[in-house]
């Protein structure tokens, strides 16, 4: 992918996590995105998303279906920590 490709891609991602983020601190939690690499969405969970035993589920059940559904080409989504 070219940069321009890279940075509207990145720019989805992020639109898509501000959409779910009000979930998110509503939990007492918050993601951050690291990095958007070869389709992989590498986010880290902040607060209370952090220590949740619940995180993958919100991760996996919830972030990442959202992305995959909303933003073209990406695969997955990785927890970094």
């Amino acid at each position: 992918m070219s940069n321009p490709e890279i940075n509207e891609q990145i720019e989805q991602v992020q639109e898509v996590l501000d959409k779910l983020r009000p979930f998110l601190l509503r939990d007492g939690g918050d993601c951050e995105l690291v990095d958007v690499e070869d389709g992989i969405v590498k986010l880290r969970l902040l607060g209370a998303c952090g220590s949740c035993p619940s995180s993958t589920i919100t991760l996996k059940a919830g972030i990442e279906r959202a992305l995959l559904e909303e933003v073209p080409g990406i695969v997955e989504v990785e927890q970094v920590f």
